[in-house]
């Protein structure tokens, strides 16, 4: 089924998207895209229907052909100090804030955000699968935490972050009972099973 351009009738629609909310370590990055008119890509999806490859082809493409574009951060730090879903939605403004064009509606994936100044907004449960502009978002969320990811991973490759990017795989939780925790993990997040606990 073909992604519709957007979900509002306004000119300038923001989609946003995080990636990395499940993750053990490394941040959580949103990213927010103006599109233009009849803007259409063969690839774009949802990122996680996406190949990387394919992902790598779409990122400079959105970049290059939107309107206006912007990725935000939230450290593992700010995520333990205000849960996860605080800190994607404060990821999502952060981003928000960086975009050189001021949307006039926001179109958010998921069912939960929080206003952001006077605009207009809707979250869209699986709206990176329907919408142009919410997919550009999760391609360019994705993407750019991945690269984070990678390069954390030279610091610590004993974790495999070029792989699992922070997610719980069997490996990295693995590695964390065995080389402890970092910096870029998430106190507050069960790193391993219950009975299997750290001690911190």
């Amino acid at each position: 089924m073909a992604l519709l351009s957007k979900c509002s009738e306004y000119i300038l629609e923001a989609g946003c998207d995080e990636a990395g909310r499940g993750c053990l370590a490394g941040p959580v990055v949103a990213a927010a895209v103006i599109l233009p008119e009849n803007f259409q890509h063969p690839l774009l999806n949802d990122s996680k229907q996406v190949s990387k490859k394919h992902r790598d082809e779409l990122k400079p493409y959105i970049i290059e052909n939107a309107l206006a574009w912007a990725v935000g951060i939230c450290s593992p730090l700010e995520i333990d100090e205000i849960n996860i879903l605080n800190a994607s939605i404060l990821a999502m403004h952060k981003a928000l804030d960086q975009l050189k064009i001021k949307p006039e509606f926001i179109a958010v994936d998921g069912n939960r955000f929080k206003k952001y100044h006077d605009i207009p907004h809707a979250t869209q449960i699986k709206g990176d699968a329907r919408f142009l502009n919410i997919a550009a978002a999760s391609i360019l969320a994705k993407t750019f935490r991945d690269e984070i990811m990678e390069n954390l991973h030279l610091e610590f490759p004993q974790f495999a972050w070029h792989s699992n990017m922070g997610y719980p795989t069997i490996a990295h939780r693995n590695a964390i009972r065995e080389f402890g925790t970092t910096i870029h993990h998430r106190m507050t997040f069960q790193l391993l099973p219950r009975q299997m606990k750290l001690d911190l």
